[in-house]
C-alpha cells in the first residue's frame, strides 16, 4: 500500500488508500485545518484526492502561491453562487483567476450597480459562514452538456460543446451550485480567504465584439484581512499617483480621441522626456554604442523575411504606395541588420553595438490603451549587439552592469531578474536554442544574480533575460531585457569573416534598459508621485517676489542660475507670497527662492524646498553649489 514521501524527505506508510486530507491529519490537526490542496508528483490536486500508490506529496496551504491562486479561483465560484441565489435568472459564463484576484462574467437582464456589489458581498460572506463542502465529480462531455442545458445555463453548454467528445470533464459542487472547472478548489466555502468585490465592467462573450455584451464583476482575494487591507491601501496610494491625473495637474502631456494611443507632449513633459533620453544617450556613448536612425516605413518583404509579419502581422500598421505594401516600423531590429550588412565585416570589427531611439507603432487593441503605460506609438531605448558566440558572456555582463547603474540613478534599488526560455511558437532548431539559453544562464550565474526561470516565455526568435523594477508601493514593472538571437541574422543574411577566412553568422543581442520611454516616464511619474528629483524636474527653481520692487533682483538671480544651466522660472505677479508658495508647491517644484526687502538688503535669497523645509537665507553661490551637487550626483 502507499508510501508517501514528503518535501523534507521523510516518509509515511499506510496499509490502505488514503485521502490527502487524511494524510495531513495524520501529521497534525493544525496542518489538516490549513490544507487547501496538494501536489502529487508535482501535479496539483484537491485535498479529497485518494492516494493508492507510492507518491511524492506536498501539502498546499494559504502560505503557498499555489494556495492563494486556488483560493482566488474558489472565490470566483463563490461569487457565481451568490449571484445565482440573488438573481436566479442570471446565467454564468467564465470566471478565471487574474493578478491579485479574479473576475466572473454574467449574462443578466438586470444591470448590476455598485450597490449590488455590496449585496452580493454580503451573500458571499453568508456562504462562507455556512462553510459548504466543495465536492468534485467527473462527467462525459455529452453528460455535462445535458446537465447545464437542463439548468438553463446555455453559455456553459456552449463552452462544453466545443470540447472534444472523448474528453471527460470535472464539475465542482457547493450546496445547490455546480460549475464546470478543472480545479483544484479549496475543501469548503469557509476557506476562501479575505475578499472584496472591486468593480463592474462590460465584456463581450468569448471576447468577440459581434457577440452579446456580458457583465463582468472583478474581485480581489488575499490570505487574510490584513493582506487585503494592505492591498486596498496600496490601490488607494496608486490612485493618488496615477500618472494621467498627475500629468494633468502638472501639465505634462495629454491624449485625445483623434490620435488613440499617441501622446501629445507638453513643454514640461517633453523636458522630462529629453532629460531621460539624454541620460541614456550619454550611457550609450560611454559604453561603446553607435547611435543610428532608421526609416519609419519599410517594405513588407523585410518583415516577412525577418519573421515578424507572420508573428505580429495583425499588430503592424501598414500603408500602400505605387503598388508596394509598407509596414510602419513596429520594432527596430530588422533595420539594424540592414545597417550591419553595409560593407564587409571582420571578426576584428565585432562586437558592433547599434543603438536607436526608434519610434515604433503597434496596433494595440483600443481597450488595452492606458495613458503612457500602453500606447500605439512609443520610442524604445533599443540597441542590437552583433558579436561572436565567444563574446556573448562579456556583452551580457557589461549590459547588466549598465542596466543596474541606470536603474540606481532613477532610484530603483530592487530589480527582479527572470530567464525566459523557448516558447512553443518559435523559429530556429533546438540545438540553437540550447546554445542561446545556456549562454544567458551562464552570464547570470557569473554575475552572482538571483534569478527565476520562466519556461516558455522567451521571444519567438530567442531566449531572454527580463529585468523588472519594484516601485515604492510594491508594484512590479518589467522594463529591461536582453535577448540572444541566432536566427534573425541568418534570415537576414548577416555575416562576418572569421579568423580562418570563412563566412560566419554573427549572434545578435537585442537589448533595452528602459524599454518604452513613454512607459518608463509613466512609471517615474507614479514612483515619484510627481515630486521629480532635481535633475529630472522640468522647472528646477521658481523665484518668487514679495513686491514689485524686488523684480530686478529676481531677474538678476534668474540670469545667474540660467548661466549654470539651471531650469528657472520667475513669478513676478502682484500676489501675496503665501498664495504664490502654495500654488508652486502644488506644482511640486523642487526649490522656491523667495526675495523681499531683507533678501535684497543682505544679498541672499530665502530657500524653500519641495518638502516644505525652510533653509533660510543663502548666498547665490551657495545655492548654485547645492543645486550643482544635487543635479550632478542624480540625488
Amino acid at each position: 500500500m502507499p508510501i508517501i514521501t514528503l518535501p523534507d524527505g521523510s516518509q509515511r506508510n499506510f496499509d490502505h488508500a488514503i485521502s490527502v486530507m487524511d494524510v495531513a491529519a495524520s501529521i497534525g490537526a493544525g496542518l489538516a485545518k490549513a490544507t487547501l490542496a496538494a501536489k502529487i508528483d508535482n501535479d496539483l490536486v484537491d485535498a479529497s484526492t485518494i492516494i493508492d500508490k507510492d507518491v511524492v506529496l506536498q501539502l498546499i496551504t494559504s502560505k503557498d502561491e499555489d494556495g492563494l491562486e486556488i483560493m482566488r479561483h474558489s472565490t470566483a465560484h463563490l461569487l457565481a453562487q451568490a449571484v445565482k441565489q440573488l438573481f436566479p435568472h442570471a446565467q454564468v459564463t467564465i470566471g478565471p483567476v487574474i493578478e491579485n484576484g479574479f473576475y466572473y462574467d454574467f449574462s443578466c437582464e438586470r444591470t448590476f450597480t455598485p450597490e449590488d456589489l455590496t449585496i452580493i458581498e454580503d451573500k458571499m460572506r453568508q456562504l462562507v459562514a455556512e462553510d459548504h463542502p466543495i465536492t468534485r465529480s467527473i462527467l462525459s462531455r455529452d453528460e455535462a452538456v445535458q446537465f447545464f442545458t437542463d439548468l438553463g445555463e446555455n453559455y456553459k453548454a456552449e463552452i462544453i460543446s466545443s470540447i472534444p467528445e472523448e474528453q471527460s470533464l470535472t464539475l465542482y459542487k457547493q450546496a445547490e451550485f455546480t460549475d464546470l472547472c478543472r480545479g483544484p478548489h479549496v475543501p469548503s466555502t469557509g476557506k476562501v480567504g479575505a475578499f472584496k468585490l472591486m468593480k463592474i465592467a462590460g465584456a463581450y462573450w468569448r471576447g468577440n465584439s459581434n457577440n452579446e455584451m456580458l457583465q463582468r464583476i472583478y474581485g480581489t482575494v488575499w490570505r487574510d484581512k490584513k493582506e487585503l487591507q494592505t492591498y486596498l491601501e496600496r490601490l488607494e496610494e496608486a490612485e493618488k499617483r496615477d500618472h494621467r491625473k498627475l500629468a494633468k495637474v502638472l501639465d505634462l502631456f495629454h491624449s485625445q480621441e483623434e490620435a488613440p494611443g499617441m501622446v501629445f507632449w507638453h513643454e514640461k513633459g517633453w523636458l522630462i522626456y529629453q532629460q531621460v533620453e539624454q541620460f541614456i544617450r550619454e550611457k550609450l556613448r560611454n559604453n561603446g554604442y553607435a547611435e543610428v536612425k532608421t526609416p519609419q516605413l519599410v517594405d513588407r518583404s523585410l518583415w516577412e523575411k525577418s519573421g515578424h509579419w507572420e508573428k505580429f502581422g495583425s499588430m503592424i500598421f501598414t500603408t500602400h504606395s505605387e503598388h508596394r505594401d509598407y509596414a510602419i516600423k513596429p520594432m527596430n531590429c530588422p533595420c539594424h541588420v540592414q545597417i550591419y550588412n553595409q560593407g564587409i565585416k571582420s571578426y576584428r570589427d565585432l562586437p558592433i553595438r547599434l543603438a536607436e531611439f526608434g519610434s515604433c507603432h503597434r496596433n494595440e487593441p483600443s481597450g488595452t490603451l492606458h495613458g503612457l503605460m500602453r500606447v500605439r506609438n512609443f520610442v524604445q531605448d533599443d540597441a542590437h549587439i552583433f558579436c561572436t558566440e565567444n563574446q556573448i558572456q562579456a556583452e551580457v555582463s557589461d549590459f547588466i552592469d549598465m542596466l543596474f547603474d541606470v536603474y540606481k540613478s532613477f532610484g530603483f534599488e530592487e530589480v527582479i531578474v527572470k530567464l525566459s526560455t523557448r516558447p512553443a511558437n518559435r523559429v530556429g532548431d533546438d540545438a540553437v536554442w540550447d546554445k542561446a539559453e545556456n549562454a544567458l544562464e551562464i552570464a547570470l550565474n557569473n554575475k552572482g544574480l538571483k534569478w527565476e526561470l520562466q519556461p516558455g516565455e522567451g521571444a519567438f526568435y530567442g531566449p531572454k533575460i527580463e529585468f523588472s523594477l519594484k516601485d515604492c508601493i510594491g508594484r512590479v514593472w518589467q522594463c529591461g531585457t536582453i535577448q540572444v538571437d541566432f536566427s534573425m541574422p541568418l534570415r537576414l543574411d548577416a555575416v562576418y569573416i572569421a579568423e580562418d577566412g570563412s563566412k560566419q553568422v554573427p549572434v545578435m543581442l537585442h537589448r533595452a534598459i528602459l524599454g518604452s520611454l513613454e512607459r518608463f516616464i509613466g512609471i517615474l511619474i507614479e514612483q515619484y508621485a510627481g515630486y521629480f528629483p532635481l535633475w529630472l524636474s522640468p522647472i528646477q527653481v521658481m523665484i518668487l517676489t514679495i513686491a514689485d520692487r524686488h523684480a530686478d533682483y529676481a531677474l538678476l538671480i534668474a540670469r545667474t542660475l540660467e548661466k549654470q544651466a539651471v531650469r528657472v522660472k520667475l513669478d513676478l505677479r502682484n500676489e501675496k507670497i503665501g498664495f504664490k508658495i502654495r500654488e508652486h508647491s502644488m506644482q511640486k517644484i523642487p526649490y522656491l527662492l523667495i526675495v523681499g526687502d531683507k533678501e535684497l538688503e543682505e544679498n541672499v535669497v530665502t530657500v524653500r524646498t519641495q518638502k516644505g523645509e525652510d533653509l533660510g537665507g543663502l548666498l547665490i553661490d551657495d545655492i548654485i553649489q547645492k543645486l550643482s551637487n544635487e543635479i550632478n550626483n542624480k540625488v
